[in-house]
């Protein structure tokens, strides 16, 4: 059984659509219903329902506000109105489907068939990410976690050589060869390491301090495994020192 929030300001059109539902569709089960859109907002922050079918034309809140507004973005949106010139926006907005009143039983019919085909899809990318998240933070052995490219990397400590800035960017290099560049300046890369692991020895580089092979106390450069040079700036020279 799907589980249904309707929005509507309008408490006719409300009633109306909730009959609709449990008359057409043995399906669907409405779980709550809003005529106040700030209401619906603080129920949707607290419970996770399959679909929400939210008008338009609201004088507090119009139905693109609140979808903006909306934390949850698991929940399938169906938009309704009484009129037509919405459709666009409405999808733009990702809104799933677009039903015009008063809404016609095939077309409610067609709706919730899409309804029950997005909701099979089972957990969308943001709801993984966030478990993901969780359990790597809940985690006894927790690793690094990088956001590049519309993906997680989980690493660990040992994984990363250092980290070289490069103005707004970064670029992460790993002891297999492999870079991951990041849209983040080094001060934001620096605060996903752990401290005792990982240290700015430059303005322009962090280093794994696991992966130091030497030091250069003349040329204030230190080696990395397996042959990485990097520069020791003064300012940091005596920190440094004084943690290895």
């Amino acid at each position: 059984m799907l589980e249904a929030v309707i929005v509507d300001d309008e408490e006719k059109a409300l009633q109306s659509l909730q009959w609709e539902l449990t008359n057409f569709s043995n399906e669907i089960s409405v779980v709550a219903s809003f005529t106040d859109p700030f209401e619906a907002l603080a129920y949707l922050d607290k419970n996770q329902p399959d679909c929400l079918f939210l008008d338009i034309e609201m004088p507090t809140m119009d139905g693109f506000q609140f979808i903006q507004k909306m934390q949850n973005r698991d929940v399938a949106v169906v938009i309704t109105t009484a009129y037509n010139q919405y459709a666009i926006k409405a999808l733009k907005n990702e809104a799933i489907d677009y039903l015009l009143k008063p809404i016609d039983s095939d077309d409610l019919k067609d709706t919730i068939a899409k309804i029950r085909k997005h909701h099979s899809r089972g957990v969308s990318a943001e709801r993984l990410e966030k478990i993901l998240l969780n359990h790597n933070a809940a985690s006894s052995q927790k690793k690094i976690t990088l956001s590049t490219d519309g993906k997680l990397v989980f690493l660990e400590n040992d994984d990363i050589v250092y980290a070289e800035s490069d103005g707004n960017y970064s670029t992460i290099f790993l002891s297999d060869g492999q870079k991951i560049v990041m849209t983040k300046k080094l001060k934001e890369v620096g605060e996903l390491l752990p401290s005792d692991s990982f240290f700015r020895i430059h303005n322009s580089f962090i280093i794994n301090l696991n992966k130091i092979k030497e030091f250069l106390k003349t040329d204030g450069y230190v080696i990395l495994k397996p042959n990485h040079k990097i520069p020791v700036s003064r300012q940091k020279k005596s920190d440094f020192l004084d943690l290895i």
